[in-house]
C-alpha cells in the first residue's frame, strides 16, 4: 500500500512514518502543501493522509483541488481542528476519514484498515477475479483457466483500477486522474484500446460500456 503523509510537524511525521514502515506500507512524506501536491502530480497512492494546517496550501484545500480533477484516492485527515464545522469541512472537501489529535497510532491503523476494506485495497499482488481468472498486480499476469497472460504496465493498472471500484460506473476522465501522471495524460482513444485489450481477455461481461457515460466492472 502506497501512502502520502502530509504534516508540517517533524517529529509527528516521522512517528507516523515509522509506524506506517513497520505496518509494511511504503510511505511518501511531505511537510507542506505544494509538495505534497507535487507528490500528487507525479506518482499514484493508495492512501492520503493529511494534516489540515500545514504551510502554503492546507490540507482542505489541496484534498479540494484533488477531488476537483477526478482523483478518487482515499484520505484520512488528522488535525487538531476538532469542531463540529471543522468535521464537516473536512468531508466537504472529499475526505473519508477524520482523527482528532491527539490520537493513539494504534487508532490510524485501525482506520487505515477500515479503508482497506472500504475500497477492496489488497495487501497481497493476487486477485482472484472469478473462479477461472486470477490477477496478478505485482507482473501484470491473468492466469485464465490456467493459461499465463501477459497484459502491459498500463493494463494493468486500469483492470486493478476497475476491481477496486467494481460495479461502480468510471468514466475515462476520471480513469485518466486516478492511472495516469498529471502531466502524461493519454487520448480518449488510447484508453479505450487498453479498455478493449482487457475485455477481449477477460471477456466482454467482466466491463460493461455505459454509452455515454464511461465503464462498469462486474464483479
Amino acid at each position: 500500500m502506497n501512502i502520502l503523509l502530509l504534516e508540517d510537524d517533524v517529529i509527528l511525521n516521522e512517528l507516523i512514518e515509522e509506524y506506517l514502515l513497520e505496518l509494511n506500507f511504503s510511505v511518501d512524506v511531505s511537510f507542506d502543501g505544494y509538495e505534497a501536491q507535487d507528490l500528487i502530480y507525479s506518482k499514484k497512492y493508495d492512501l492520503y493522509i493529511f494534516d489540515v494546517n500545514v504551510p502554503n496550501l492546507n490540507g482542505f484545500e489541496l484534498l479540494a483541488k484533488v477531488r476537483e480533477d477526478k482523483n478518487n484516492t482515499p484520505a484520512i485527515f488528522i488535525t487538531s481542528m476538532n469542531t463540529s464545522k471543522d468535521m464537516q469541512k473536512g468531508f466537504s472537501s472529499g475526505a473519508d476519514d477524520y482523527i482528532k489529535k491527539p490520537f493513539e497510532l494504534e487508532e490510524l491503523g485501525i482506520r487505515i484498515n477500515n479503508i482497506k476494506r472500504l475500497y477492496s485495497i489488497e495487501d497481497s499482488s493476487i486477485i482472484n477475479i472469478s473462479n477461472n481468472i486470477i490477477f496478478d498486480t505485482e507482473v501484470n499476469n491473468l492466469k485464465i483457466n490456467n493459461k499465463d497472460i501477459h497484459i502491459s504496465k498500463k493494463e494493468a493498472m486500469i483492470l486493478k483500477y476497475f476491481v477496486n471500484n467494481h460495479n461502480k460506473v468510471i468514466s475515462i476522465e476520471e480513469l485518466c486522474a486516478n492511472v495516469w501522471e498529471y502531466d502524461n495524460s493519454p487520448t480518449d482513444a488510447t484508453i479505450r484500446t487498453y479498455i478493449k485489450n482487457i475485455r477481449n481477455n477477460l471477456g466482454e461481461k467482466f466491463i460493461t460500456n455505459i454509452k455515454g457515460i464511461g465503464y462498469k466492472f462486474n464483479n
